[in-house]
């Protein structure tokens, strides 16, 4: 037998779905590797994006200079440029570079005791669309034979 339809009168509060700006706890957050950027958008090219410094020695200093250009309409602005370990140091411009105009990002490599081929990147986080462009830094780093210590059997 059919089951009668309930009436319209039934005490059960209509569910409204919530406004679409509202927190919904369904949706998971945005990564946190992918910062939201609010305001306008602008778009960066870096006409070198990778870099090896060859052989270097190591408990030695490089530093790299990344160029880029503004191609957007509006300022870019970096809110961070971070090293993939403290051996990769970026220093970057904070203030905006106008559309147009040109900057750079000053990559120091210090490998202090690592040996053998090292590859770093530096994540460099704008108003631009992606937010994060990523900068390549590579190295074959050779024992420095005045630091090294005594050769020890290793175990």
């Amino acid at each position: 037998s059919a089951m009668p339809a309930r009436p319209s009168t039934d005490a059960t509060p209509q569910l409204v779905p919530p406004p679409k700006n509202t927190f919904d706890p369904t949706v998971p957050p945005s990564p946190t590797n992918m910062p939201a950027i609010t305001g306008p958008k602008t778009s960066v090219q870096f006409p070198v994006m990778a870099h090896d410094f060859g052989k270097v020695k190591q408990n030695t200093d490089n530093s790299y200079v990344f160029k880029f250009t503004n191609t957007g309409k509006e300022p870019l602005l970096i809110s961070d440029a971070k090293g993939s370990c403290g051996c990769t140091v970026p220093e970057y411009p904070k203030e905006p570079i106008a559309p147009g105009k040109t900057g750079e990002i000053k990559v120091v490599y210090k490998p202090g005791s690592q040996q053998g081929n090292q590859n770093k990147t530096v994540t460099v986080t704008a108003n631009t669309d992606p937010p994060q462009t990523l900068l390549n830094i590579s190295a074959d780093v050779q024992l420095d034979p005045a630091s090294a210590p005594m050769a020890a059997p290793t175990n």
